[in-house]
């Protein structure tokens, strides 16, 4: 099993700018939305419109799952195709208004928006994902050559540290 910290697994998760938020619908369906993500106090913050169906899914239920893929590739040989590692984790989403996010995920993830309601997409808002329980990871912190031993290349951390 791959030996990985809570920071470690963070420093990862700072880097990315995709993952995958698994949630339940307001009929208990469940769904999954792709979305670029800002790591800000270790929350996880990205942007939608309240007239979108990932806002009021998540209002509606906020624990949700999100698996975030790391690519993988072989130096100098970059026509070999090897699997993503991947993070995973369940997590409370919190719904703010975009004025109310932090200042850093606010910038980052709003540069060229316009803010408020602009009439035919609804107001913008800022959903914030903190992770409960742990991380469970595969291939992270592990060369793509050791990914190819399953035992080896599965890892797992706390989501918050001790």
């Amino acid at each position: 099993m791959a030996n990985l910290t809570t920071d470690d697994v963070w420093r990862v998760l700072e880097k990315q700018n995709f993952m995958v938020v698994g949630m339940v619908s307001a009929r208990g369906e469940a769904r999954t939305a792709g979305v670029m993500p800002f790591t800000v106090d270790r929350t996880l913050w990205f942007t939608t419109n309240d007239d979108e169906w990932k806002a009021r899914h998540i209002a509606a239920h906020p624990a949700v799952s999100v698996t975030v893929a790391i690519p993988k590739r072989v130096p100098l040989l970059p026509w070999i195709k090897v699997p993503a590692a991947t993070i995973t984790f369940s997590g409370i989403a919190d719904i703010v208004p975009a004025e109310r996010m932090p200042n850093a995920a606010r910038q980052a993830l709003t540069k060229g928006i316009e803010l408020g309601s602009d009439g035919s997409r609804g107001t913008l808002l800022g959903i914030g994902i903190r992770p409960v329980g742990d991380f469970i990871t595969y291939g992270v912190g592990v060369s793509v050559v050791k990914m190819r031993d399953t035992e080896a290349a599965r890892g797992r951390a706390p989501s918050q540290g001790a």
